[in-house]
């Protein structure tokens, strides 16, 4: 049985979208720079944003900075409650909690920010610790705040941590610590991308999810 439960926030824990994208169109619209497709959009759920404006919209590394200092002005003020739990996890996490796991939250998003979502939606008694990125960009990296994570829970065996994720960077950042993940397919991901980077566990609701972690 595995004891230690890694989950990521945006797209597993939370439906962010609507608040990441309104930050992500003001962060534009002030560089008065164009809009990527609806669909290249939503791939700034998840990864580090400075990766996102550089990659994903085409900015330059300074174009890039201004545009995460702008994003996270609205987004500290509005953006982070922006936001809903999905249906159903309040009660995942209190039964894993109730058969013993250690529920962690591990995110991409700074950790100043990841408690305060934590806070106003109700998690933070289901978790141990809300282990998420720095303000200053230094730790951003899903592998980072994994590695962060395993130290704060007292470096466990890797086999005895699940990761739950929605994306490729959950899947990638966890396997470099021998720790398997589950891919939830209710989130920002897709089927495709799972199989693809070869997530341990695929699951399509979070029914799906309580029924396998509660038997790991």
């Amino acid at each position: 049985m595995k004891h230690f439960m890694f989950f990521d926030l945006d797209g597993t824990l939370t439906d962010s979208a609507e608040g990441i994208l309104n930050c992500v169109k003001h962060a534009l619209d002030l560089q008065n720079w164009p809009y990527p497709s609806a669909e290249d959009l939503r791939r700034f759920i998840g990864p580090p944003l400075i990766y996102s404006f550089q990659h994903i919209a085409g900015m330059n590394e300074n174009q890039a900075r201004q545009a995460v200092h702008d994003y996270r002005e609205r987004y500290s003020v509005d953006g982070l409650f922006e936001n809903r739990v999905f249906e159903g996890i309040p009660k995942l996490l209190d039964d894993l909690k109730q058969a013993g796991k250690h529920c962690y939250m591990v995110t991409s998003k700074p950790e100043e920010y990841s408690i305060r979502i934590a806070d106003r939606f109700g998690l933070t008694p289901y978790l141990e610790q809300i282990c998420g990125a720095t303000l200053d960009g230094k730790m951003d990296k899903k592998e980072q705040i994994v590695q962060m994570a395993l130290e704060r829970a007292g470096n466990p065996d890797p086999s005895d941590v699940e990761m739950i994720g929605d994306r490729l960077h959950d899947v990638v950042g966890s396997r470099k610590y021998g720790i398997d993940c589950t891919y939830v397919l209710y989130g920002f991901g897709t089927r495709e991308e799972a199989e693809e980077y070869q997530a341990a566990h695929i699951v399509d609701t979070v029914d799906d999810l309580r029924e396998l972690l509660l038997h790991l």
